[in-house]
């Protein structure tokens, strides 16, 4: 198991550091062809690889360089050929208008072992929300 685990957490390592790359190819290659991903932005759930592709082209044009993605209190949960993985994250940099932003965000995924190796089947990406306001808490920090 503990080799499993390790296995999990260095496919996420990759994962992170394709994204600070804004290597969209290399990124792709994380996710199943079916991939369902919830993100803070609409809609309500990209399903597929072509949507995900989409959907990681726009983020990564706001930035004008690397993307600056800090990851902590990763959680890793593995049964059999399923792994599920909950941390929180900001990512940040600097944007195409010139202006510095970050928001720490929560995240979770689970993993399929294929034989090709590890692959996301769905990824979560969330917020906390003021509902009263029906604003989102873009200021927290753990």
């Amino acid at each position: 198991m503990d080799s499993t685990r390790s296995e999990i957490i260095e496919f996420l390592r990759r994962q992170a550091d394709a994204m600070r790359a804004k290597d969209l190819d290399r990124l792709m290659t994380f996710y199943a062809p079916d991939v369902v991903y919830f993100d803070v932005v609409p809609p309500l759930r990209y399903v597929g690889a072509d949507a995900l592709r989409g959907r990681f082209t726009r983020w990564f044009a706001g930035f004008r360089g690397p993307i600056d993605l800090a990851i902590r209190d990763l959680t890793v949960a593995i049964s059999g050929d399923l792994a599920v993985a909950h941390w929180l994250s900001r990512a940040g940099g600097t944007l195409q208008d010139g202006h510095e932003a970050g928001t720490w965000v929560r995240g979770s995924n689970c993993s399929r072992r294929t034989p090709g190796g590890w692959s996301v089947t769905h990824e979560h990406i969330s917020v906390p929300a003021d509902l009263r306001s029906a604003t989102a808490a873009v200021d927290l920090t753990p």
